[in-house]
């Protein structure tokens, strides 16, 4: 078990944030949720963060903000968007700046599911 990567979690809300994670891990993937970008800056799961899955709003820093921090730190961690309102020039950026994919609510948990396997497959 301790081979898999965790998938590290930042939703819009703390609701939000459980609901993915508990969709991941039921998927048998390892799961650790965080409030906001600063609490996942300044944890260590930034070194074993497999594949990270979050909002583009985000209270704080956004999630488009946080992906140029990590990207700036030299961090590669692949970003998968979730978002509820997510505007063509938002979805361009993230992906432009290196996201995997940005899936608009509701995508689905299977789109979303797929997309963490493959990410972690490839790994």
């Amino acid at each position: 078990m301790q081979d898999i990567p965790f998938v590290s979690v930042i939703g819009a809300n703390e609701s939000a944030g459980w609901t993915v994670a508990k969709v991941i891990r039921e998927a048998g993937f390892r799961v650790k949720v965080f409030a906001s970008s600063e609490e996942f800056i300044r944890s260590d799961q930034i070194l074993c963060t497999g594949c990270l899955v979050l909002d583009v709003q985000l209270p704080g820093m956004t999630g488009l903000q946080l992906q140029s921090h990590l990207a700036s730190a030299g961090y590669h961690i692949p970003i998968i968007f979730i978002t509820g309102s997510a505007d063509d020039r938002a979805q361009a950026l993230a992906l432009e700046m290196g996201a995997v994919d940005l899936l608009t609510k509701p995508s689905g948990h299977k789109a979303l599911l797929k997309e963490i396997r493959l990410i972690l497959k490839s790994a």
